[in-house]
């Protein structure tokens, strides 16, 4: 009697279970699915336990009846396939963990539902014992066997595999096998049968350790998730059109700047033409500051290593260092180099500088007098360099309270920054690119005495270089006289066009314009021939990638393109590289930069 109470109370509770799990929406997972069949079975062993009792207690059915046998093989039937559901839902949790195929899953859970199966045609019999019905025979037997087994198994394939089976996974296992044999005890001794009753709090307690996030809270990050990534690209699409807006007045400057030094000129206005330059440059470095940090924050900037001359690299910082101190501060700049660095290392060069750059740059600021000392040395092993590199000043310092504060994105510490110009963003971007290179930044600082800013990363050694020994654009001579060149500019800014002009006037180059894509196209299919075409991207009416893409239709086309333009953003080169253009330069036209493409195309 007892015991029909107990699974009473036990059918309400699971049905109360079964309903709020199959109420909501569910994530399609493998281990789900185990997990609604160990409701399932639990709920209707209990429905098959309910209605036994109601039999024998309130219809008075024969025991050895048919009815009777058949709803007693049922109760077993449900109880094994519960088990067997457990069991496969470990399993499956073990095949994900170890990203192995499922398959094997669906071969045991046939193989076992043919053994759970059979236990319908066992004979099974009931017995009276202390006024108790006990059923027994082989269907019992071959039950428990079956169960026994399967726990066991399951205990020792998640035992043996506990490291990736999480500890609140483990509960319902080991629930499980205290259960079971619980169970078997209350029936030996006691006559008690409580198997799904049991079933049902191990359902419940499992339903707390299943991997099952609600699927509205999934569909809520996805939307917001949606959302973040429309802002991001809103925000990427806003910076690389402010990077081409301030980009292409920049160049005209620049251009223009740099042909007013090869004028004859006073000193003073020399040195305005220097400052002014200057200042385009330190303007260049704030936009490409911002569109670097979010190309940090949307995991789009990558290391690319390639093989790099050493002394090259560190040589063109000391210059543009020195540059940038220029003769008004009475500051000693001092470069010292281990003996030990070899001279052809292999890492990304591009951000090394860029990282360097950023500490001589924060060093040139923060002193006024004394000195900077830029120091290299390296601990090599037969494959490696560890290079650390120190910039050392005696600038106003950092108080010990603000140095955590140094590499967040926009911070300035406004009393120890007073009169210097500056976003905050270049120590932030710098820590970002050192962790990307697995390297290390260290920071000391005396409040009033001066920093010292440590950089370590490691490089691979070349031991075979295939560098040439000679990679300096400066050395790079024109032979032939290119007046006979024939080079179509085409840009659909006239400031640009003529910034183009004058760079190319160095080389007694008479170049042909236009300002926009449709007439190039024109002058080509016309019949024109060029040697070399420098084409804008970013025009009205047909872009330069279209205008590109025009041309390469034409068989018979075969001059090199090289795009011009203001879209500076990282990894644009390589995806106009990609899409067939033959060289890139970007806006302001760097002279080296414009020097190289002309050695390479046209003095031939």
């Amino acid at each position: 009697m007892y015991s029909y109470y107990f699974t009473i109370s036990a059918l309400f509770f699971d049905a109360l279970l079964f309903s709020a799990y199959f109420y909501k929406k569910r994530v399609k997972r493998i281990e789900n699915i185990f997990y609604s069949g160990v409701i399932i079975t639990s709920l209707l062993g209990l429905i098959a336990e309910a209605i036994s009792a109601y039999l024998v207690l309130n219809l008075h059915i024969v025991p050895n009846s048919l009815p009777y046998q058949l709803i007693v093989k049922a109760i077993y039937a449900a109880y094994l396939f519960w088990v067997t559901f457990i069991f496969l839902y470990f399993v499956s949790l073990l095949f994900i963990y170890k990203h192995k195929k499922i398959y094997n899953v669906q071969i045991s859970f046939l193989i076992m539902s043919i053994l759970n199966i059979a236990v319908l045609f066992l004979p099974v019999e009931t017995i009276t014992v202390n006024d108790m019905l006990i059923p027994v025979g082989p269907c019992i037997i071959f039950s428990n066997i079956l169960a026994i087994i399967y726990i066991l198994s399951m205990l020792i394939i998640v035992f043996k595999n506990h490291n990736l089976v999480k500890i609140k996974e483990r509960v319902p296992l080991v629930c499980t096998f205290v259960v079971f044999f619980l169970d078997l005890y209350l029936q030996f001794f006691f006559q008690l049968f409580l198997t799904h009753s049991f079933s049902a709090i191990v359902a419940f307690i499992m339903y707390f350790t299943i991997q099952n996030p609600d699927i509205k809270m999934l569909e809520e990050v996805e939307i917001e998730k949606n959302r973040a990534n429309k802002a991001n690209m809103a925000k990427t699409d806003f910076l690389s059109s402010m990077s081409h807006e301030i980009r292409t007045p920049l160049n005209a400057i620049v251009g223009f700047s740099e042909g007013l030094k090869e004028e004859q000129l006073s000193d003073s206005a020399k040195e305005a033409v220097d400052d002014i330059i200057s200042a385009s440059q330190t303007l260049l470095e704030t936009v490409n500051g911002i569109l670097d940090i979010s190309k940090i924050e949307a995991n789009k900037i990558e290391i690319i290593n390639s093989e790099y001359n050493f002394d090259q690299v560190f040589n063109d910082l000391v210059a543009l260092s020195k540059a940038r101190l220029g003769h008004d501060k009475p500051i000693e700049f001092k470069y010292q180099k281990a003996e030990n660095v070899p001279k052809y290392l292999y890492g990304d060069c591009t951000r090394i500088k860029q990282i360097i750059v950023n500490l001589l740059t924060n060093a040139i600021k923060y002193t006024k007098r004394g000195q900077i000392i830029f120091d290299v040395s390296a601990v090599n092993t037969e494959e490696k360099s560890t290079l650390t590199v120190k910039v050392e000043d005696t600038g106003m310092g950092i108080k010990e309270e603000n140095i955590g504060k140094l590499f967040s994105k926009f911070e300035r510490l406004d009393n120890e920054n007073s009169g210097i110009e500056g976003t905050g963003l270049g120590l932030a971007i710098t820590k970002r690119l050192v962790e990307m290179m697995d390297g290390k930044l260290l920071v000391q600082s005396k409040y009033g005495v001066g920093s010292t800013f440590t950089f370590i990363v490691d490089q691979k050694i070349v031991k075979n270089p295939i560098l040439e020994t000679n990679e300096n654009n400066d050395e790079i001579t024109i032979i032939n006289d290119l007046s006979n060149k024939k080079v179509l500019l085409v840009d659909d800014n006239n400031l640009n066009l003529k910034v183009a002009r004058n760079l190319l006037k160095a080389y007694n180059i008479v170049p042909e314009e236009t300002t926009s894509g449709v007439d190039c196209l024109y002058l080509i299919n016309r019949g024109k021939k060029y040697d070399l075409i420098l084409l804008d991207d970013m025009m009205p009416g047909k872009s330069g990638k279209e205008t590109f893409n025009e041309l390469k239709k034409d068989p018979n086309f075969n001059t090199p393109v090289v795009i011009l333009t203001a879209n500076a953003v990282e990894g644009m080169k390589e995806e106009y590289l990609n899409q067939g253009f033959s060289d890139y330069l970007s806006k302001p036209i760097d002279k080296k930069e414009l020097k190289r493409i002309i050695k390479e195309y046209l003095d031939k």
